[in-house]
């Protein structure tokens, strides 16, 4: 099967850990080895991946460290997926020599007056207690909102329109490459009325992305890689339940949130519902398993 699987930023970076690139390329390299074990099934593969915890990192770092204006969260989306593509394919290439691995920075075209810029969701950077939290975004004119018990950073998250790449992608893909592409949920950019385009300030979500690309290269399963190990109806309550095989229409009778597993759904029901094929969501170490159906939330029409 052609796959696109796409992992989640907290997959890549579990919650609470310190943001070092040691306990990133650890997490790397768990995350390739469920990744090697598609591939070694015979899967087509196409990797994407969140940035989440990493970009909010290097804005920190890039206000506190600049003389002059800190870099926009477009230049800090393509820094981080980068440097996340880079570890991804490494640790791939390190695990199933036969292959032959790519990373593109891809740039997704979004609209200037999409509602998201009036309203951020996207959550950003590490977690902070609510009373710093505040204090932050006091000082920096941050949007923040709550992370489960935490608080976290939100910026805007526009709808992907146009993937720029995709032919690139797919000329690839038909030659057996493994692409690593779509970091981050890609680099946002918007179309000049003389039709040039340039980055703006938010933060793509990479599981729209994902559902956008999955459609578009005719995967014949989206499958979306986090730390938990399914999609839970009424999850944090006393009556939560895991959902196991479910249908696009059961998904759309319940509520997820918005900053985490609202639009990995959202993005399940847009790609099953527009090609029939499957989607999955479930936790990274189950890959393989969720693939053959035994593990985590498959979604069907």
């Amino acid at each position: 099967m052609r796959i696109v699987a796409a992992l989640g930023g907290n997959a890549l970076l579990r919650r609470g850990e310190p943001l070092t690139a040691q306990n990133q390329r650890k997490n790397v390299r768990r995350a390739a080895s469920a990744l090697a074990a598609l591939i070694n099934e015979g899967h087509s593969l196409v990797v994407t991946h969140g940035n989440g915890p990493q970009v909010g990192l290097l804005a920190l770092q890039s206000a506190a460290t600049s003389d002059t204006e800190a870099f926009p969260l477009d230049v800090l989306g393509a820094e981080s997926a980068g440097m996340i593509g880079y570890m991804i394919e490494q640790e791939l290439a390190n695990l199933v020599s036969a292959k032959s691995f790519a990373t593109l920075l891809t740039l997704i075209k979004v609209d200037p007056r999409d509602p998201a810029f009036a309203h951020p969701t996207k959550p950003i950077g590490p977690v902070y207690d609510e009373a710093i939290a505040k204090r932050l975004a006091g000082e920096r004119g941050w949007v923040i909102a709550p992370d489960g018990d935490r608080w976290r950073r939100v910026v805007p998250s526009p709808r992907p329109l146009e993937i720029l790449e995709v032919s690139v992608i797919s000329y690839l893909v038909e030659r057996d490459v493994v692409v690593i592409c779509t970091g981050g949920g890609g680099i946002p950019v918007i179309a000049r009325d003389d039709g040039s385009m340039v980055g703006i300030e938010a933060v793509i979500d990479k599981d729209l992305a994902s559902s956008l690309l999955a459609r578009q290269l005719k995967a014949d399963m989206l499958l979306m890689l986090t730390d938990v190990d399914a999609v839970y109806a009424g999850y944090g309550t006393s009556d939560q339940r895991a959902l196991g095989k479910v249908t696009t229409t059961e998904l759309m009778g319940h509520d997820f949130p918005a900053g985490s597993m609202g639009p990995k759904v959202s993005a399940a029901i847009e790609f099953t519902e527009a090609t029939g094929k499957p989607s999955a969501i479930g936790r990274l170490e189950d890959a393989l398993e969720i693939v053959k159906g035994l593990r985590g939330t498959r979604i069907d029409t």
